[in-house]
């Protein structure tokens, strides 16, 4: 948890300059590839510490015990009891981090830092658009608005699945 930590006091954008040297992306290329790469490698540490949290505190449920106590090896509890109950967690948490992602992809790329004009990218429209806004307002609205509908789409598809899958919330009711 140490190099999560770690990974977390990094800042983005300077991460996101450092692979545009280390791959060699030019200004004007398209760089997805680099853009990926860091997401994935800024992003994962929020969802290690939620697994870890959630296994610490499944490993200590009665039913972990007693199938230990009867003799189940660890490949079977963690297949059987653990990985079953931190799937739904650890899929609310990814449907959370698209809008997250796609919102940092868009803003990358509206600064000049992310995919390059010929690669189309909402970003990249919307810069397009703010130049041209007082004569031809469509081209900022339309990007603005699908970015705006996307992120919201993929929230409230991560709350419904956070209430489909919750176990207490089903319990309350």
């Amino acid at each position: 948890m140490r190099f999560a930590d770690f990974v977390v006091a990094l800042p983005f954008l300077l991460f996101m300059i450092l692979f545009k040297i280390a791959f060699g992306i030019g200004p004007g290329e398209s760089g997805v590839m680099p853009m990926l790469v860091a997401l994935v490698l800024l992003m994962w540490p929020a969802t290690a510490r939620l697994v870890r949290g959630q296994i610490l505190q499944i490993r200590e449920q009665g039913y972990i015990s007693a199938s230990q106590l009867l003799g189940a090896k660890t490949h079977y509890l963690i297949l059987r009891h653990m990985l079953p109950n931190t799937l739904g967690v650890v899929l609310v948490t990814l449907t959370f981090a698209i809008p997250s992602a796609i919102f940092t992809e868009a803003f990358l790329s509206f600064i000049g830092m992310g995919v390059a004009p010929p690669t189309p990218s909402w970003g990249s429209m919307s810069n397009e658009g703010i130049k041209t806004m007082l004569t031809t307002p469509h081209e900022l609205i339309f990007p603005a608005a699908l970015i705006s509908t996307t992120v919201l789409a993929f929230n409230l598809l991560g709350d419904g699945l956070r209430d489909a899958l919750d176990a207490r919330m089903r319990n309350r009711e």
